[in-house]
């Protein structure tokens, strides 16, 4: 018996990918040619076979005959033919991306060895190595890895187009699963063809130049769809992968690996953000942070049934429970929603503290808002406790492990903002503040004399800048964010 196409020993694993592919084309070629009409679709196929001839089997004809009618088409059948040929290649690059992770899959269900790129053949490379538990402890806790957001990428992908990328990806995953009726893959086609028309009919640009509010929204909808669940769950995933090699020390990760972002900070060449696009940018930023945290909190609290009747809770659980004062006699022994109540109603308060509107769920009763998101993260820390003493070490490991993640690597505030400007602006601002307090002629200082002037004046006590003095506008504007950005910070 031959094995199964998406065996990590089947002598065809690409045929999965080839199918998708082959779906995916011809979805879109049926919308090409039902909404363009057979014309257009005549043209698109004739380019795409001559292309094959030319790049497959290097004809020279082939690559005559492509120039000529490209040379040929209207400017009206070259937009059709741009966006015809854009449009496949993203829907070749879902149709890779799901086999990537159909392979994966593939290779974990097999029991195969960790392949490249996996936590797990890292872990087997440092135990080849030579290289300790001490060591591999240390270098997470000393361990920065932060990629930084910046606005440009952004710009250029609409979430529109982003969105239905999603969805084509959900659908493409799902019909790799086994088990779908006949009903249930002609339901999938559907939906299918349904998101391909309407990325056809999407605009694949924008009209307008999008504003820093606009850019930070964009920047913002990663966090929505990836970075607030796929970062826990790789947390999670080195974890079990350092407890399954015997790392007697493995346990929460800290937090060394988190997203920045440059949007809204990024003054260099953008005249455009302000002191007050930066306080929008860290207000946008932990509004979606508390969003997250109350959302998860939430569903956590109709998880969590657990009864005292059926296991017996830490004391320190008892007391968190205790302090959230709901007494509603149908949770009297739930203990866990108890303290969840508690804890949702703080981080409710909490929220409220730092400016935001929560409308999606009240809390029940006033509570004290959390003097930070370590003080969150220790109310976790009380119920991951109890749930492992009781036995309940599967239960730690599901949903109130990730939130726990989620506040370790976002806390309230979500993301580092990076404050970014020309060297030149610099030079001109403290070179003016510098001569309006009577000190020397900045610029007309070499390096090293710069160096001892600024050294200088940090390590003294005077104020550079004076409320009555009269500063140009790049200065106020720079100060402006500084004194913004101190702000945030506290």
């Amino acid at each position: 018996m031959n094995p199964p196409l998406d065996d990590p020993a089947s002598p065809d694993k690409d045929a999965p990918l080839r199918e998708d592919i082959r779906l995916l084309g011809r979805i879109l070629g049926d919308t090409l040619r039902d909404q363009e009409g057979d014309d257009a679709f005549e043209l698109i196929e004739s380019i795409r076979r001559t292309a094959v001839r030319f790049h497959r089997d290097e004809d020279a004809d082939a690559r005559h005959e492509l120039e000529a009618t490209l040379n040929a088409v209207t400017d009206h059948d070259a937009i059709l033919v741009v966006r015809a040929f854009s449009y496949f290649s993203q829907l070749m690059n879902i149709a890779e991306d799901q086999h990537h992770n159909r392979r994966r899959r593939a290779h974990l269900l097999a029991g195969s060895p960790p392949q490249e790129g996996t936590v797990g053949r890292a872990l087997a490379r440092l135990r080849e190595a030579g290289v300790g538990p001490e060591r591999i402890a240390a270098f997470f806790r000393d361990a920065l890895i932060a990629p930084v957001l910046t606005a440009h990428p952004t710009e250029v992908q609409r979430q529109s187009i982003l969105d239905r990328q999603l969805e084509i990806a959900r659908l493409v995953a799902e019909r790799s699963r086994d088990g779908l009726a006949p009903f249930e893959q002609a339901e999938n086609e559907e939906a299918m063809r349904r998101a391909v028309l309407t990325l056809w009919q999407t605009r694949m640009l924008r009209l307008v130049r999008l504003n820093v509010e606009d850019e930070i929204d964009n920047g913002l909808a990663y966090f929505r769809s990836t970075f607030l669940t796929e970062l826990p769950r790789l947390y999670a995933e080195i974890e079990d992968a350092l407890a399954a090699a015997g790392h007697a020390s493995a346990g929460a990760l800290p937090r060394f690996l988190f997203i920045g972002s440059w949007i809204g900070g990024d003054r260099d060449g953008n005249p455009f953000v302000t002191a007050d696009k930066l306080r929008h940018a860290a207000r946008e930023h932990s509004a979606l942070a508390f969003d997250f945290l109350l959302g998860e909190t939430h569903k956590l609290g109709s998880e969590l049934s657990l009864a005292t009747r059926l296991v017996d809770v830490t004391p320190e659980l008892t007391r968190l429970a205790e302090a959230s004062h709901d007494t509603a006699p149908s949770r009297a022994d739930e203990l866990y929603r108890r303290a969840l109540i508690g804890i949702y109603a703080r981080l409710t308060a909490t929220a409220r503290a730092h400016g935001h509107t929560v409308i999606a769920r009240f809390p029940l009763g006033d509570a004290a808002p959390y003097d930070s998101a370590q003080a969150f993260i220790d109310d976790l820390d009380v119920m991951i406790g109890s749930l492992r003493r009781h036995g309940s070490a599967p239960v730690a490991r599901g949903r109130i492990r990730s939130l726990r993640c989620a506040a370790t690597v976002f806390g309230f505030h979500l993301a580092p903002i990076d404050l970014r400007q020309h060297s030149g602006v610099h030079e001109q601002v403290v070179a003016e503040l510098l001569a309006r307090a009577g000190g020397a002629e900045y610029g007309t200082l070499d390096e090293s004399a710069r160096r001892a002037l600024l050294a200088q004046e940090l390590a003294g006590a005077r104020l550079l800048s004076s409320p009555f003095a009269q500063y140009s506008e790049t200065v106020k504007s720079e100060l402006a964010i500084l004194r913004a950005a101190a702000e945030v910070q506290e």
